[in-house]
Parts: C-alpha cells; structure tokens; sequence
C-alpha cells in the first residue's frame, strides 16, 4: 500500500505514471460518474428539442417540446383512455427527439408526420387516434431546434426576428400616416389653388358620370372668388414635398403604403444581421447620414400635421439635426442590428471592433458564440485557462456599465428566454456570450451535456446584467440561474451498487475538474486506480480543494467516473487540474460577491457590528456586576443611588408569562434566522434587534422551530394559540426546552 501511495503522490506532483501502479484513460471511454444516467439523452425527458414559434415577442417564441406534449395531454388524455393516449404520445415525443438528434431538421407538422409514419407500422387504429387527438389539441407550429451548435444563433435570430418585425411594423403604420397626413396638406393646397380651382380640373374631379350636369365655367369663377388666394407659403409646400421623398424612398423597412415603383427600379432595403463586427459598424456608419435625415423627416412631419413648424423657430433647430449623432431615444424607433460571431474565429481586430461596438452606445446586438472554453495555456505543456477569453469579453462588457450582458450555456438558453428578449429589446448595446458545448476535438459527449456541464461546475456560469433594472448592483445582476448559488461547487446525490450488491448513496461535488475529466485533451492530467490498489490516500477533489498543503502531500485528490458499461472507477488528477480549479473557484467567489452572495464587505461589517454589540454586552454585565455589591452597603447612599437607577424596570425586561411568546429583544445577535423564516411574524427594532411583530401571521411552528434554529437561545414560543393546529403534541415537547 506504501509503495500505491508513492505512485499516486508521485503522479499529483509530476503527472508521470508509472505503468504497474495507474494506468492511462485514454481510450477508456470515462466520463464523470454523475454522467452516468444520461448515457442516452433521447431516452429523457428535457427542454430540448424546442420548437421556434414564427411571430411571438413574449416567451412562447419557443417551446419545448415536453411542455408542449404536457399541455396538450393535459386536456386530451382524460378519463379510462387517458392512460392509452399518454403512453402511445409519450411514445412519439421520445421518436421525434431521436429524429431531432439526428439531424432532421423542417417544421414541427412535419416532424410529428414523420415519426408518425415511422410508428405506424407497429401500431393499431388506437394509436391513430390517440395522435389525431393530441395533435388537435396542439395550435403551435415552428421550425423545431435541437441543442446543436447551431442553436444559439437560430434561437437568437429567431427571437430578434420576431421583435424587428414588431418594431418594423409599428414604425411602418406611424410613417404610413404620416405620408398620407403631408399628402391631403398638398391636395388641400392644391384644391384652392388656381390650378385646383380650374374648370378643367372641376370636371375631372366630379366624374364623367356627372360631366354635363353642372357649368364648371361658372362653378370655377365663384370658387375663385370664395377661396382665398395662395394662403400656402412656397417654402412650406416645398418643405413637404421633401419630406414625402425621403418618407417613400427610407430603406430601412417596408412601408405598406409606398407608391409602386417600376420593376428594377425599387432600391433594396437594407440588412441589418451580419456574420462579422467590421461589416455590422461600416453599414451602419454608412447607413447614418440616411438615418438621420429620416428621423429628421419623421420629427418635422409631426410639426407640420400639427401646424405647429415655424420657419423662425425651427428652421435653424433643425439644420443642425443630427450633428452629434442621434440620442438612443431617437434610434430606438428603428431596426436593431444582429451580429452573430465565432469566438474561435475572432482576431485581434475583430475582438478591437467588437469592443468598440460595445462602448459606442449603438443599438447593436451582438451574439458570441463559444464551442470551446477549455482553451490551451500560452505556456503550453497541457495547461488550460477554463473560460479565459470568453470571461474577459464578459467582464469588459460589464465594466462599461450601459451593456446588457448574457452569459450562458446552450443548455440553458429555454430556462433564458425571457432573459433574452429583454436584451433584444434593450435600448443600447447587448451582449449574448453562449457556450455550445459543440467542440468536436473536445469531447465525445452530446452538446448538451458538455454545455451544462460548463454550467453546473462553474467553468461557464450563467449571469445576466441589466443596466435598465434599476440603480445598483443588487438589481441590476443576476446570477441566480446557477445551482446551488452559495455554494462553491453544486452537490448532487449519487447511488450505485457496491461488490456485495448493495445500494451506497453518497453528495458527489460537480467541480471543474469533473468538467474537464470528459475532454480527451487533457488525459494526460488524469491516470486510472485499478481497484485492487484503491486506498485511503484518495480522497475527493471538492475535499482536496478545500484543503491548505504544507510540504508534501500525503492525500490525493480523485474522482469517481464510470467507463461505458456504467461500472465505478476512481481517477486520481495532477496539480495542475487542481491549480485550475482554485483559480476556477476564485473567479466563482468574485461573481458571488458581485451577485450578492457572501459579499466580503457585507460580511466584514457584520463582523463589525457583532464585535461592537457583543463588547456592549460585555460593559453592560460588568457594570451590573460592579454595582451590584455596592448596593448593600448602607454607609454609601450616593453609590446606592446609581443602582437603584439602573435597576428600574423601564431597563429591565419586563416579567413574562411562560404561556406567553416573547423575545428577549435586548440580547438578539441580529443572525436573520427568525426573520428570513417569517418576515411578518418576526421583524427587526431601529437597533437591529429582533421582536414579534406580529404573532397571527405565523404558526406555532413556526415559533418552535424559530427557538430552535437562534443562535442565542432568546426566542420563547409560549403556548400554542391554535388548539387546532396539526402535531401540537410533538410541537410543545419541542418547545419546553425554550419555555423558561
């Protein structure tokens, strides 16, 4: 065993394995034993894959396939058939999911035809009817979406579709009322007019049905007599003749009631999602001027429908329109831009263009998509920098303060839709940072397992920040989406079946080292304990982690993995895996602290405010004990007097009543315990300290286990005021100890 201990210290320290004691993963086919129950992702029930809904802006734009399913069972699979139609669509839900991670691709109709198709042939006529039920009950279609490498960008167009055609289409009934309010101004101009006025036009406007009923000669000279004469200024009719030429020539979107030009002659309108950062800024720095002067056209024409222009007044404001750009207030009217990029692909000058987009201000949104995070070290020899580039790009972002930032795994990207629409529909720069998880040279694992396995270990945490949610930190960043936030590494439960067969249930820890244990990249940092050598040297990597070494080791950190039959095998790591994950754990605790979770200077003046009220506790008891053998001295009656001050009851608490609930408000340590149990019941004093505010808006549970749960033993449940209440019998013995 001394010699097993040599090997495996000897392999942590120098990641040189000797063949008689470990043995190399490669080839072994391993992945992290909490892997183990999703050897086959189209056997689950899960988000994926989604149906992308054509036309919503609210969360419906996508729809996962099992909450679409449920719903529809939920109102067809009643009654003694409910059970036959849930398993024969259950049965089809899971062949469309196999069909999805094949590959196919098309409409969701066509999808659930397919695999229909494919069932029918084993099926009987109560399998048609069971899907001719359900598929009536289901009044969605879309193109369906597999958790791919291409889904980040097809979810996120998608969505930014839906919310462009939104804004196209109010910005197009604003500028079609607007080209038809200028129009009737010039035909009434016109209509009084000499020109109106004539004869000849008088004729042509009643309608050849009622030509020679009327003199037209005569009805033209009192018109002109009647009417005033050029009312319109020149300046002004040419002013709105501009305006409905920019108004009907804008490319930005179509409008539906432009005048049909010729064919060939129409200009196209532009584009606004592009595949590189340069292309994305030079059209929109091209496309300005034009922007401006259609913003400056939309403005003026209000002014006119109104009646409101003066040339005096805003013949000059207007000259300068646009100057200094245009205020995000004047571009969010228009269309948004979409950039969707490869982190992998992206040089230096494309990241430099990226950041200048960020920092501009512009209604740009911007999707970077990353299939690696596991990037190799610049200093080469295997080292890695878990989530290096992508957490730099993020964390740039949100030092500029005015971007909305989205950092997330593909496997998350349905938990986000809300998310996501928020920043699409924000009215400055967005950043989208997705993790695919669709490294082919990486791993062997589906992508959506590698993606929320960068999730859960911490390497790619989700987060989210808003610049418009409110003033500060605390409502502006959001990194709740992360199991087990206040955790350093997510805990899961794990179970499996010993040599003896019998069932050991054991808290596994999701680390990075887990992560990256199921990229072949790196195996050279792992080597395999062959059973017959397992021993107590090894002991789990969260343990070694949390674990201060001095000199040299004599445990090791290890994991426990499965090969491709499910069987249990231990893996012991080198140093440098462990470095990674201290570093990895680090940039964890700085997102905590900006997250609101074990805040260090939050916790620092807590310490504080503790250390000041226990050193006042500690004055007071000495004070008392100082005065109170004074008291007994007759011969001193000054020195008696101060005691008998600080005695008085109003310094006192007051006598209780053991029936009676209280807290003892004076000795509270502030811990949060009662209050975070039930706010209503429990609250706290100007000095922080806790009493009942309230004794109805709880339960007599709820007290008990509030005195069972203080850190200081001050909270007295009394006796129950419900005699009613469940388990009241267990309750008082529980409370005895706290009634005195």
């Amino acid at each position: 065993m001394e010699a097993d201990t040599q090997a495996h210290v000897a392999f942590f320290l120098t990641g040189r394995r000797p063949s008689e004691h470990l043995d190399a993963v490669d080839g072994l086919g391993l992945r992290p034993a909490l892997f183990a129950g999703y050897r086959e992702l189209t056997q689950l029930r899960y988000d994926f894959p989604l149906l992308l809904v054509a036309g919503r802006t609210d969360k419906l734009f996508a729809q996962s396939l099992s909450g679409l399913i449920d719903s529809a069972l939920a109102t067809v699979a009643q009654g003694s058939e409910g059970e036959r139609i849930r398993k024969h669509v259950l049965r089809l839900e899971q062949e469309i999911r196999a069909l999805a991670a094949g590959g196919s691709v098309g409409l969701f109709s066509a999808l659930w035809d397919k695999a229909a198709g494919r069932l029918a042939k084993r099926a009987d006529k109560s399998f048609e009817d069971s899907l001719r039920r359900t598929r009536a009950a289901i009044k969605f279609d879309g193109e369906v979406a597999d958790c791919d490498a291409a889904l980040p960008s097809r979810l996120l167009q998608h969505a930014w579709a839906a919310v462009q055609k939104q804004k196209c289409e109010g910005l197009r009934k604003d500028l079609d009322r607007l080209v038809l309010k200028l129009s009737d101004i010039l035909k009434a101009d016109y209509e009084r007019s000499e020109a109106g006025r004539s004869a000849k036009h008088l004729k042509a406007a009643v309608g050849t049905g009622f030509g020679d009923a009327f003199d037209f000669d005569a009805m033209s000279r009192m018109l002109s007599k009647a009417l005033p004469k050029d009312v319109f200024p020149e300046t002004r009719r040419k002013r709105i003749r501009e305006l409905l030429e920019v108004l009907s020539a804008q490319q930005f979107f179509p409008a539906a009631a432009a005048p049909a030009k010729k064919a060939g002659a129409a200009k196209p309108y532009y584009a606004f999602l592009f595949d590189s950062c340069a292309d994305a800024l030079q059209a929109f720095r091209e496309r300005m001027p034009k922007l401006i002067e259609l913003a400056k056209a939309i403005a003026i024409a209000e002014l006119e429908i109104d009646g409101q222009y003066s040339e005096s007044r805003h013949d000059a404001l207007f000259e300068q329109f646009g100057a200094n750009g245009l205020d995000p207030r004047d571009l969010a009217p228009f269309p948004d831009y979409l950039v969707c990029v490869n982190a992998e692909k992206m040089q230096a000058v494309e990241h430099a263009q990226l950041m200048e987009i960020l920092s501009s201000g512009l209604p740009i949104k911007v999707l970077l998509r990353i299939d690696d995070i596991l990037d190799e070290s610049p200093n080469g020899e295997g080292s890695l920098t878990a989530g290096m580039r992508s957490r730099q790009i993020a964390n740039m972002a949100i030092g500029l303060n005015e971007v909305y930032v989205l950092q997330s795994a593909s496997s998350n990207l349905f938990q986000f839709r809300e998310r996501m629409l928020r920043g699409l529909t924000y009215r400055g720069p967005a950043l989208f940072s997705v993790f695919s998880g669709a490294s082919a040279k990486a791993s062997d694992l589906p992508p959506y397992l590698m993606a929320a396995a960068a999730m859960e270990s911490r390497a790619f945490p989700a987060f989210t920040y808003d610049p418009s949610a409110g003033p500060n930190w605390a409502s502006r960043f959001f990194l709740d989406a992360n199991s087990q936030v206040d955790l350093d590494w997510p805990i899961q439960g794990f179970a499996y079946e010993d040599e003896q067969h019998q069932r050991v249930s054991e808290d596994l820890a999701f680390t990075l080292v887990d992560f990256v244990a199921g990229d072949r990249r790196y195996a050279r940092h792992l080597a395999r304990v062959p059973r017959s050598k397992w021993n107590g040297s090894m002991i789990p990597v969260d343990e070694s982690l949390s674990r201060e070494r001095k000199g040299l080791p004599d445990k090791v950190p290890s994991l426990l993995m499965v090969d491709g039959n499910n069987v249990l095998q231990k893996v012991i790591v080198d140093e440098r895996l462990i470095r990674e994950a201290r570093r990895c754990r680090e940039m964890w605790h700085s997102l905590q602290e900006l997250g609101g979770v074990h805040n260090s200077h939050a916790e620092k003046l807590l310490a504080r405010e503790r250390k000041a009220w226990e050193e006042r506790m500690q004055q007071e008891a000495e004070a008392h004990t100082a005065v109170a053998p004074a008291a007994a001295v007759p011969t001193a009656p000054a020195a008696s007097a101060a005691p008998t001050a600080a005695s008085a009851p109003a310094e006192q608490e007051p006598e209780r009543s053991p029936n009676e609930a209280y807290i003892e408000t004076a000795r509270c340590s502030t811990c949060n315990e009662c209050t975070q149990l039930n706010g209503k019941m429990f609250a706290y004093d100007a000095n922080k300290q806790a009493y009942i505010a309230d004794i109805n808006a709880g339960t007599y549970a709820q007290l008990v286990e509030a005195a069972e749960s203080c850190q200081v033993s001050i909270i007295h449940p009394g006796k129950p005021r419900n005699p009613k209440e469940p388990g009241l019998e267990e309750l008082l013995k529980r409370a005895e100890p706290f009634l005195q």
